[in-house]
């Protein structure tokens, strides 16, 4: 049997992403270990059918917190045995490295994102030049990887002539029930963090006749919490914090409308395609999205979000009321949602996964 180890800079609790990709290959035979972080805040670990182990740091966030993580995690899968190692972006991918170099297994790169790219990255020159770096020299090295769609895996190849496989991040397709929906909430599920126009959504919100449920956590949090005092919004936005799956897809499934907005600021917004978007569309619920090009193709195909290039806060409450009110409107996306979750998801996805490892382990086979 295969043994595989992931690593991450997450608590692993709240990773899909992660757990799907795991649970995946746990299943089909692989020996999977997933190695993350164990925080302050961190609730007990989820039973599931791999190995998951979480490293204790002093450092919770920032510079410090990325060396000491990186540390203990090359000392930690120094002695382990296994097969093969895959990095989780770029802020694990030096100590796999080394120990992939030191043990003579293939390595991979999972990369969920264009790492300096982010707004909060490629707007501050000195972390932008640190992670830069990093990836430069790295990246080349990792001829096996994978990421989240086509237009990054170019951006990948344009840059490090490396050839990435596209792996969706696409929840897993499940008996849905569209429950009656007395509250017409609105939702934001995902990281709470810089360039997810929260500046314009939380005014755009005063316009607004409903409620917004932000579900998530992130390095803009504090922030938010002050553009909701500001604009008298109290009670108005709650915020729920991180969940765990569960209960988060509870919260997800009863909502009206869901939210994908990033500001146009790194390359990364502008190429993603955010898992909350794949999210919404499993339970059923039109959205307010970005008119960026992976959501524009996908919505081209089947019509499930009203998209949106002006973010303005009067477009956005404009959009958001239109969604509240246009019964028609809705009721056409909603149908469209449960017509597209029957192909965008992670029963599709999974096997382009078993392919790729297949050809990790048994090249031409």
């Amino acid at each position: 049997m295969k043994r595989i180890f992931f690593a991450v800079t997450n608590d692993l609790v709240y990773d899909q992403r992660m757990i799907r990709i795991c649970g995946s290959l746990a299943k089909a035979g692989y020996n999977v270990i997933l190695v993350g972080v164990q925080f302050n805040s961190s609730i007990p670990l989820q039973n599931q059918d791999f190995g998951q182990k979480r490293l204790n740091c002093v450092f919770t966030k920032g510079r410090a917190f990325y060396i000491e993580f990186n540390i203990r995690l090359f000392f930690f899968l120094l002695f382990k045995k296994m097969d093969c190692i895959c990095a989780i972006d770029l802020d694990t991918i030096l100590p796999c490295y080394i120990i992939s170099y030191l043990k003579k297994i293939p390595r991979v790169y999972d990369a969920h994102e264009l790492f300096c790219e982010m707004k909060e990255v490629v707007t501050r020159p000195n972390i932008y030049s640190f992670w830069k770096r990093i990836e430069k020299f790295s990246v080349p090295k990792f001829q096996h990887g994978y990421t989240v769609n086509e237009p990054i895996a170019e951006e990948f190849k344009k840059m490090y002539s490396v050839r990435y496989s596209v792996v969706r991040n696409f929840p897993f397709l499940e008996p849905l029930i569209i429950p009656g929906k007395n509250e017409k909430y609105i939702l934001y599920q995902g990281a709470v963090n810089e360039g997810r126009s929260f500046e314009t959504l939380i005014p755009a919100m005063t316009e607004v006749n409903s409620k917004l449920l932000i579900c998530g956590d992130g390095n803009f949090m504090q922030q938010v919490k002050r553009l909701v005092i500001e604009n008298n919004l109290e009670g108005k936005v709650i915020f729920k914090g991180k969940l765990p799956p569960g209960q988060l897809k509870e919260i997800t499934r009863n909502a009206w409308v869901g939210l994908t907005l990033f500001e146009n600021k790194g390359l990364s917004n502008y190429l993603s395609l955010a898992n909350r978007f794949s999210d919404y569309i499993q339970a059923g619920i039109p959205q307010l999205c970005v008119d960026y090009p992976v959501y524009r193709s996908i919505n081209s195909q089947y019509k499930v979000a009203i998209l949106l290039n002006d973010l303005r806060p009067a477009n956005i409450s404009k959009a958001l009321n239109g969604l509240l009110s246009d019964e028609s409107c809705y009721n056409t996306l909603q149908k469209n949602c449960l017509a597209a979750r029957e192909i965008l998801n992670w029963q599709q996805e999974e096997t382009g996964l078993f392919g790729f490892y297949k050809n990790i382990f048994e090249p031409g086979g």
